[in-house]
């Protein structure tokens, strides 16, 4: 559900999100549609269909394309003029993948209002801009180093159906306002989370009479380039340290963790490791790469939840003494595959972020190791694909009087707290949350769906409580593997780029 999940690199998967299958009964041939369909983990019947738009606004003539969405029904409809429209994050997630989290998560909500889910243009099943993912190697032998980002990004333009320009966050959001009037509903209750936010801020910005409330959950402020998120994993990272370094037991256990995350970065910085495990998925005796970059990428994902984050100093501890299958563990989460549209990831930050980067900020990134990875990979992947950029209001501030609640996560390793206060400078009507023991995604991880309810049924933000959101205690760390000896098929050794298969 976040932009930020990937490195654009079209080989990489990402981490804890939901696949699903969507069966739709819309006919390709009409301009508008409605049907019923299922969605797996979900055993409630949906209502959804597609509305039919022009790839290219200023060409209402031209090539078309189909914009699909899903109504969860309201369990009792109370207020059928309105509804909750769920943006999904990435950019490039499916919002209809992700049915079942948005249904679990606001529950509450769906006890009155219809929950509508709208795959934005590029993603799912709107025209899905994908990238072709290299089957010839598995994931656990995957070398970043070998990556050509430039031959790559030109092997999925040839690959894509389509004008990668027009798939820009303005565009979708007239998508999304067909697809509301089409559908006939007066109100949204806006919730954005991730990249979704910047959708709902647009929102706010250029249709603001359709919108009753708006939640933005893991800020993205229209201020600044999605590209300083390397400084955020950087606060992530030191917060990580910090917090075991803060509890005894941690403490004791791992008394050196930040020098030990420095020396095996180090060591990975000078060759990768090839090593002898276990497969994750069939137990079987394999071989793994652990490269720089996909340790550093291991810990970064791990850190977007609290479950995955008390397993790092573990992990951590255990890769120094030779032993990965603790890191492999967390990196198997995400390799069955990604869910993030990587072209339409592309058009989104070619267009609307790359030229964004201030000369500070370029100085700051150069300063954190996945900050300018991240940076110079997709300057690459933006030198080749094909972009209108935004003019300088894109980055004006939200000015804005509807009710509005800011939730962060104290632990996010994305969208820190600060970015929601950049944010709502000009927000009159809003008010910011923070959880201190959550992370990214802080209606999914406490008890902010609860408000963000509250905040749908009432309507203001005036007596909205986060007193909740402090009442539960930081997460303690793993110690060990829960008793659990592994015995490791052999020992690991060095390998050379030369040797890497």
């Amino acid at each position: 559900m976040l932009f930020d999940r990937a490195y654009l690199r079209w080989t990489l998967p990402t981490l804890l999100l939901i696949l699903l299958n969507l069966s739709s009964n819309g006919v390709a041939d009409e301009s508008y549609s409605m049907g019923e369909c299922y969605v797996d983990g979900l055993a409630d019947r949906l209502r959804c269909g597609y509305v039919d738009v022009a790839e290219n606004p200023n060409n209402p003539n031209g090539r078309k394309i189909n914009i699909h969405y899903a109504i969860i029904p309201a369990i009792k409809n109370i207020y059928p003029n309105e509804a909750f429209l769920a943006i999904a994050g990435g950019p490039g997630q499916s919002a209809i993948d992700n049915a079942p989290l948005f249904n679990d998560t606001f529950a509450q909500i769906r006890e009155t209002r219809d929950i509508l889910l709208i795959d934005q243009r590029g993603t799912g099943r709107s025209n899905i801009l994908d990238c072709p993912e290299d089957q010839t190697i598995s994931p656990l032998l995957v070398n970043e180093d070998d990556f050509d980002s430039i031959a790559e990004t030109e092997k999925c333009l040839a690959a894509i159906d389509g004008d990668v320009t027009q798939y820009t966050s303005i565009n979708a959001l007239d998508d999304f306002e067909a697809v509301r009037k089409h559908l006939g509903y007066g109100k949204l209750h806006v919730y954005g989370i991730s990249y979704g936010t910047r959708m709902a801020q647009l929102y706010m910005r250029e249709h603001a009479g359709a919108l009753a409330t708006v939640t933005l959950d893991g800020v993205v402020p229209m201020q600044q380039s999605v590209l300083a998120i390397g400084l955020a994993i950087d606060r992530a990272f030191n917060l990580l340290i910090s917090g075991c370094e803060s509890q005894a037991r941690c403490q004791t256990q791992f008394p050196s963790l930040r020098d030990t995350l420095v020396a095996i970065e180090s060591d990975l910085l000078v060759t990768p490791i090839k090593t002898q495990i276990f497969h994750p998925l069939t137990a079987q005796p394999t071989e793994f790469l652990l490269t720089h970059d996909k340790f550093l990428g291991v810990i970064r994902l791990a850190l977007y939840s609290p479950t995955t984050r008390s397993l790092l100093p573990h992990a951590i501890d255990q890769a120094s003494k030779g032993n990965y299958q603790a890191i492999l563990g967390l990196y198997s989460l995400s390799m069955e595959g990604m869910d993030i549209a990587m072209g339409m990831h592309a058009s989104v930050v070619c267009s609307e972020d790359i030229h964004r980067v201030s000369t500070s900020l370029s100085a700051d990134l150069e300063q954190s190791h996945i900050g300018s990875t991240m940076f110079s990979e997709l300057s690459k992947v933006c030198s080749v694909w094909p972009s209108e950029k935004v003019g300088t209001p894109f980055s004006d501030t939200i000015v804005s009087d509807v009710p509005t609640l800011l939730l962060s996560g104290e632990l996010d390793p994305a969208t820190p707290p600060e970015w929601a206060e950049l944010a709502m400078v000009d927000m009159k009507n809003s008010t910011h949350l923070v959880a201190p023991h959550a992370a990214h995604g802080v209606a999914m991880q406490s008890c902010a769906n609860r408000i963000v309810a509250q905040l749908v049924e009432e309507g203001s933000i005036a007596e909205l409580d986060g007193d909740c959101l402090k009442k539960g205690q930081a997460r303690s760390f793993y110690l060990n593997a829960n008793g659990i000896d592994i015995v490791m098929p052999s020992t690991e050794q060095k390998t050379t780029s030369e040797e890497v298969l």
